[in-house]
This record gives C-alpha cells, sequence and structure tokens, in this order.
C-alpha cells in the first residue's frame, strides 16, 4: 500500500549551458530546473525512482528507509549514539552497529568514519560529526563543509562499491546551525564533488521536516541556475 507522502526535487548536474546558445532554449531549461514535483511511494524512498546520473536530489523522508548503498549519520564525537537522526539511526541498524562504532575510537569534528548498515536498508553508514553553531565565528561554516568532503572522500573508495548516498541535514538539530546557511554549503560541496568525481550517480539531501526541505531545495535550485548562467 502506498502510505508515505513524499516530496522530492532533482537536478542534473551536467554542465548543459555551456553548449546551449539559445536565449528561449537556455530560459526553458532553466524552468524545467525548478519544476517542483510530489509523488507518493510505498517505502519512503528508492533510489531506483530517483536515479538520474551525476545528480542531486532533495526529499522529505525518513533517512533511516532509504534504499540507497550508503546514508551519512549525524554523530556526535563519541560515535556512541545519540539523539535525533542519530539515535533513529542506531535503533534502526540494531545492537551491531554500536558494538562496531566502539572500536572505532570516535572522530573528531569534520571528520567522517564508516560502518557497516547492518538492518538497514543501505549497506554503509558513513558517520560524520558535524559543528555546534556558537555564532559562525569558530569555524563552523568551513567544519560544515569539512563534513560533506570527507562523506564523498569515502564514498568514491572503490572497495564501497557506492553510487548512491543519502545525506541527513548534518548540524541543523540540536547543533543549532541555521539551516539556510547549512543548505548552501551541503549543495556547494556536493555539487563541487560531483563536478570533479564521477564515481556517485545520486546524491539525496533527506530532510525531515518541511522547513528543511524548502531551504535544501532552494539551495539546490539557486546552485543549478547558476550552473546555467
Amino acid at each position: 500500500m502506498l502510505t508515505d507522502h513524499v516530496r522530492q526535487e532533482c537536478f542534473s548536474s551536467g554542465h548543459l549551458a555551456k553548449i546551449i546558445d539559445n536565449k528561449d532554449i537556455l530560459a526553458s531549461v532553466k524552468r524545467i530546473a525548478a519544476i517542483k514535483t510530489d509523488i507518493v511511494m510505498g517505502n519512503t524512498n528508492n533510489y531506483d525512482k530517483l536515479k538520474m546520473n551525476n545528480s542531486i536530489a532533495v526529499i522529505q523522508g525518513d533517512i533511516t528507509q532509504q534504499k540507497v548503498d550508503a546514508i551519512v549519520n549525524a554523530a556526535n564525537n563519541s560515535l556512541l549514539g545519540g539523539g535525533g537522526v542519530d539515535g533513529a539511526i542506531h535503533k534502526a541498524a540494531g545492537s551491531e552497529l554500536l558494538k562496531e562504532c566502539r572500536k572505532l575510537n570516535g572522530c573528531a569534528t569534520g571528520e567522517a568514519k564508516i560502518t557497516k548498515g547492518y538492518n538497514l536498508p543501505a549497506k554503509w553508514v558513513i558517520h560524520t560529526v558535524g559543528p555546534i553553531w556558537y555564532g559562525g565565528s569558530q569555524g563552523e561554516d568551513e567544519s560544515l563543509a569539512s563534513c560533506y568532503r570527507s562523506c564523498l572522500e569515502i564514498a568514491q573508495q572503490q572497495q564501497y562499491q557506492i553510487k548512491a548516498i543519502a545525506f541527513s541535514a548534518i548540524s541543523t538539530g540540536v547543533y543549532g546551525f541555521p539551516v539556510e546557511r547549512a543548505a548552501r554549503i551541503a549543495a556547494r560541496e556536493i555539487q563541487r564533488f560531483l563536478e570533479s568525481n564521477n564515481s556517485l550517480e545520486q546524491v539525496i539531501l533527506v530532510c525531515f521536516s518541511k522547513s528543511s526541505y524548502d531551504s535544501y531545495l532552494s539551495a539546490v535550485n539557486q546552485m543549478s541556475e547558476r550552473q546555467l548562467d
């Protein structure tokens, strides 16, 4: 039965504007890139239904239900679980995830480490520690950007065979990072990676709330439009 309502938007990261000279065609492409779609799926979200080569998708849903190769956990420095997304992922994965995390000796802010996904639909969990927001003067922007770079660097390693990865909205929960600012950083870092690396076919930004979804969708939309300018 189709029960879960999921919002999604996909954007290609190709350099289409470089081969388009006609202004009318370019305007049409921009309008197409901005289309928002509401869909209904039975299992929160299925990577196969979103798949677009070398693209970013934004959805509103539950990251623990994503049928992708890897999901990104917004963890704390201990990697031993916590509240919010972190707690939900540990609960859904089962006790074996905690056992493996105990062997990792924690993780520094801005860095990332990988474990198996255990009972999750995803084969892998990439744990990254985002910065706590102190007003923006303590290097929070760079630390958050480093989270995305670190996760993507792990994801491109051949031994993991990751083609689709889903990110949570890192640091925007109890860590207090302003959502719109975090969304812009996420969109920028992911786009930069996709422009120089073709190891991933799909990057998904998973937002729990409608307000977060709107912010991340807007950031990715703006990034897409700048590509076409």
